[in-house]
């Protein structure tokens, strides 16, 4: 092989890998990043991964929050109709929260199945629901009626 024909072979080679790697980096930061949205009949279903950041939604129960006395801790059940699943929250509620709500919760699901939220997001006025959680809630009312 001439040396000017095993130059560019070389070259093309460092190219090829080059970009291996830099769409490998690509991939492996997008993975990292990726918010799956998890409804309490799935997180009860088993389909939650454990200690990975998901979101949760769902409406919150009736008669189900539980706040400390002294602190910012909070604890509430979050269901959509057919599952619940317990929250525990450190920090201030967004002004919208309440019982009945439905929210969005970021956070993770601990080893004895409470999700450990750190952050709550409220719906933000009367007739709007997130997405994720109106087909969560559809879904769930499709299973309990058959």
């Amino acid at each position: 092989m001439k040396p000017r024909r095993k130059q560019r072979l070389v070259l093309v080679s460092l190219l090829i890998a080059g970009v291996a790697v830099a769409a490998g980096l690509a991939l492996l930061a997008l993975q990292e990043n990726i918010n799956l949205f998890f409804s309490p009949s799935q997180v009860a279903a088993g389909d939650a991964p454990s200690n990975t950041p998901f979101r949760l939604g769902g409406m919150v129960v009736d008669g189900s929050v539980r706040r400390s006395d002294g602190s910012l801790e909070i604890q509430f059940d979050l269901t959509d109709t057919a599952n619940s699943v317990t929250v525990a929250y450190t920090g201030i509620l967004p002004d919208l929260f309440r019982e009945g709500q439905g929210i969005v919760a970021q956070g993770s699901l601990g080893t004895d199945g409470t999700f450990s939220a750190t952050q709550v997001l409220a719906k933000h006025d009367e007739t709007y629901m997130p997405p994720e959680v109106t087909e969560a809630l559809e879904k769930a009312k499709a299973i309990g009626v058959q």
